[in-house]
């Protein structure tokens, strides 16, 4: 097998994870509306806390959680009070829950790196849901660039005994919605 083939079939992989894997990110490039009961600034820390039912949309992306943390990059121009800055980071806590098009990921903490476009859930109890199909575990970790995600067992002695599990209906992924297994 040539390295070239090697090469296109490990990008079409990489598509694919991709594909899967795009309803759960975040961008800096469409516009995002943040709701919460209220808003702290500490424009010297180059912090902004949203607290009490947030709510954040970004195109087909919701996050909720009871608390969310946006770290501003430091000296990197801007005002964290209009929310003009360069974001580095989010926290999330309380709660989080994180829907686009047809899967939803849930846990109890959550940061989103927006240089590396890592997104990070923690939790006693991880669940990443699409239709019928389940994915549990304490610890999701997605690189939103390649699609590339791991999930870790949780701990034994905590909530369970060291292993991830997956449940999975036959025919369930999207798009086999029309497709009927005789």
């Amino acid at each position: 097998m040539s390295v070239q083939a090697n090469a296109q079939e490990k990008a079409s992989a990489d598509k694919s994870l991709q594909g899967r894997l795009q309803g759960l990110s975040l961008s800096g490039k469409e516009p995002i509306q943040i709701e919460s009961d209220k808003l702290e600034v500490r424009e010297s820390d180059n912090v902004a806390i949203f607290s009490g039912n947030v709510t954040v949309v970004q195109g087909p992306t919701m996050l909720k959680a009871g608390k969310m943390t946006v770290y501003y990059v430091k000296g990197g121009g801007g005002s964290a009070a209009t929310g003009s800055a360069n974001i580095d980071r989010l926290e999330v806590d309380d709660k989080v829950y994180v829907k686009s098009n047809t899967q939803v990921a849930t846990g109890d903490r959550g940061t989103f790196d927006m240089k590396t476009e890592m997104l990070v859930l923690t939790g006693k109890e991880v669940v990443l849901s699409e239709g019928s199909n389940v994915l549990v575990g304490c610890k999701l970790t997605v690189q939103m660039k390649s699609g590339q995600a791991t999930v870790d067992g949780c701990k034994k002695g905590e909530s369970g005994n060291g292993r991830v599990m997956m449940s999975i209906t036959p025919g369930s992924a999207p798009g086999a919605a029309g497709q009927k297994q005789q």
